[in-house]
């Protein structure tokens, strides 16, 4: 059974829709952009439950250390697609 992203994962979501390609936001900037600032690690949960791989590219949001931090589908992938956007 699928359950469906809860109200905050859909803001989560849209906001990192208009992230453009070969740009990062980190996770903290994404809370304060969504008005939830202290929410930054709620962020990183809803990337990592992010359903919508194609739709939504969670791969541009990084720490704020600039460190690339997780990705569901490995680090050494999210590297790979930052690189090809000419993110990193």
């Amino acid at each position: 059974m699928e359950i469906a992203p809860t109200l905050f994962q859909k803001r989560v979501y849209n906001f990192v829709r208009t992230i453009p390609k070969g740009k990062t936001m980190s996770y903290a900037q994404v809370a304060e952009a969504i008005g939830r600032p202290r929410a930054y690690r709620a962020v990183g949960n809803a990337l990592n439950r992010n359903p919508y791989i194609l739709e939504v590219p969670c791969h541009r949001v990084i720490r704020s250390d600039g460190s690339i931090g997780g990705f569901n589908s490995g680090t050494a992938r999210k590297k790979t697609l930052l690189r090809a956007e000419g993110a990193i």
